[in-house]
C-alpha cells in the first residue's frame, strides 16, 4: 500500500491545550549489548494497543523528502507483506509481538483479541520551527497532541538541527502517553531524533563509530542516511515498547521507573552472534555493501533489533 505522503504544513500555528504525560525511554545508551536479564518479560495488568491503529507522524524541523520517504516506507512495511517482498521482512519482525499477545493470562479483563495493525495515517509538517529548536518534554508531548488521540499512536521526529531534553547524554528517543485536559481518552506517542550532526556514536550506532566501548569499523547504512536509517533502529525499538507497554503498566523487566521493554531488553542485538562493538551475523547487500536484516516496501532494506521472546527469554533477530 502506497504511504500517505502529504504533509499538513503548520508553520507557526500553536495548540493551546492542557494535558499530562509520561515518557519512558528507549535504546540505552551506556552500552553497546547488554544481556538479557534472567527473568521473563513480566506483564502487570495493563492494557496493550489492539486492533486498528493509525500511525501519524509529525515532522518538526528540516528534513528532505528522501528522508521522509525512508522512514514512511518502514511504516508501510509493517503491515504489508507483498510477494515482491523477500524474507526477511520488516512485517515478519512485527508479527514476533503476537508471542506476548498469546500469552496473556485467560483470567486478564484487560485481555485485547489481537496484536495492533498499524497503518500509515496523517503526516504533519513543522518546517517553521513552531517551538523553537530546544525542546522540553512537555513541547514533545505538545507536538504529539497535534496528531489524532484516538486508536492511534503519535510520532514526532525531529532533524538534525534540533535539541530536546535528555537527547544523546541519556537517550535516543522515548514513549509516552497524554490526554486532553478533562478527557479520559489516552493516547500513546514516541518521539526519535535525528542524531547525525549531534551524537551518531550512540543513537545511530551501527552506522557510527561508537563513542562507547570497542572501536569497530562502522557498518554501512542501508538507505545511505547515517542519521536516518539510525532513526529507523530507535523507532522500531520504541513502537515495540508502545505497542506491548503503551501506559506504563503492560510488559517489562525490572522496577517501574528504569525498567526494560521488549527491545530495549537486547539493545545493541541485531543479528546472531552478536557481542560488545559487533551487531551480530547480518545480510549485506551485494551492490552496495549496505548490512540489514529486514526487507520492505518499494524495495527497502532495514536494520532492526532483537525482540526479547518471552518463550525462551532471549533475545530474537530475524537472522
Amino acid at each position: 500500500m502506497a504511504s500517505t505522503s502529504t504533509c499538513f504544513i503548520l508553520g507557526f500555528l500553536l495548540f493551546v491545550c492542557h494535558f499530562h504525560f509520561s515518557l519512558a525511554t528507549g535504546r540505552k545508551l551506556n552500552e553497546l549489548v547488554q544481556d538479557p536479564p534472567a527473568i521473563p518479560m513480566f506483564y502487570h495488568n495493563g492494557p496493550l494497543l489492539s486492533g486498528q491503529i493509525s500511525v501519524n507522524l509529525i515532522w518538526y524541523g528540516n528534513f528532505k523528502q528522501t528522508q521522509k520517504a525512508i522512514i514512511s516506507d518502514f511504516f508501510s512495511s509493517l503491515y504489508t507483506t507483498p510477494k515482491n517482498i523477500h524474507s526477511p521482512s520488516v512485517s515478519m519482525w512485527w508479527k514476533n509481538i503476537e508471542k506476548y499477545y498469546n500469552i496473556l493470562p485467560k483470567s486478564s479483563s484487560r485481555k485485547p483479541t489481537s496484536a495492533p495493525v498499524l497503518k500509515l495515517g496523517r503526516q504533519v509538517c513543522d518546517e517553521k520551527y513552531s517551538l523553537g529548536k530546544s525542546l522540553s518534554n512537555k513541547k514533545i508531548a505538545r507536538l504529539a497532541s497535534r496528531g489524532a488521540q484516538s486508536n492511534a499512536i503519535n510520532v514526532v521526529l525531529t532533524s538534525s538541527d534540533v535539541t530536546v531534553d535528555g537527547f544523546c547524554s541519556s537517550r535516543c528517543g522515548a514513549h509516552g502517553v497524554g490526554n486532553y485536559s478533562g478527557d479520559k481518552t489516552k493516547y500513546a506517542y514516541i518521539w526519535v531524533g535525528n542524531s547525525e550532526t549531534q551524537c551518531p556514536g550512540q543513537c545511530a550506532w551501527p552506522f557510527h563509530q561508537p563513542i562507547f566501548g570497542p572501536k569497530g569499523a562502522p557498518l554501512t547504512a542501508p538507505n545511505k542516511d547515517v542519521g536516518v536509517d539510525g532513526m529507523i533502529i530507535n523507532l522500531a525499538s520504541l513502537l515495540a515498547g508502545t505497542a506491548t507497554n503503551p501506559f506504563g503498566n503492560g510488559y517489562y523487566q525490572g522496577p517501574a521507573v528504569g525498567h526494560l521493554e521488549i527491545a530495549s531488553a537486547c539493545t545493541g542485538v541485531f543479528g546472531k552472534g552478536a557481542f560488545p562493538g559487533y551487531a551480530g551475523n547480518l545480510l549485506v547487500d551485494s551492490k552496495t555493501g549496505a548490512s540489514y536484516n529486514a526487507n520492505g516496501a518499494n524495495g527497502r532494506k532495514y536494520l532492526l533489533p532483537a525482540l526479547f521472546d518471552p518463550f525462551t527469554s532471549t533475545c530474537s533477530s530475524l537472522v
